[in-house]
């Protein structure tokens, strides 16, 4: 199955699907930060998200308790090779330079990433 791009909104309603597991709207508008959307605005936003694939529906009467059908972890996949592709020219190294040019990677940071490059070259 071809994961699709999330608008910024659509992804903001993923996380907090992701965050809760399920839920019904209105959980999903409790959990999103102030001011809060109107409850046909998330619930057109869900409906969406079931379109595209991502969330899936329990029926309890007339309403609706949903859930991701699509993890973090795929989507997460999809969103960073489409970032490598897209921006580094497929090139971990390259994106890993930028983030440091940036300065969004500290000592600890690049500590942990050695580390982890270290248990690569082990295997």
């Amino acid at each position: 199955m071809e994961i699709k791009e999330l608008t910024r909104a659509e992804e903001q309603i993923m996380q907090v699907l992701w965050q809760l597991k399920k839920g019904f709207v209105k959980d999903v508008i409790d959990t999103l930060p102030e001011p809060k959307p109107a409850y046909n605005t998330v619930s057109t936003f869900i409906r969406i998200l079931e379109t595209k694939g991502f969330v899936d529906h329990t029926a309890f009467g007339k309403s609706h308790e949903y859930f991701p059908i699509i993890s973090k972890e795929q989507y997460q996949g999809f969103a960073t090779e489409k970032l490598l592709s897209g921006y580094f020219d497929n090139s971990v190294k390259h994106m890993f330079s930028f983030f440091v040019k940036k300065e969004k990677i500290d000592l600890k940071e690049a500590d942990e990433i050695m580390k982890l490059i270290e248990k690569l070259k082990e295997k």
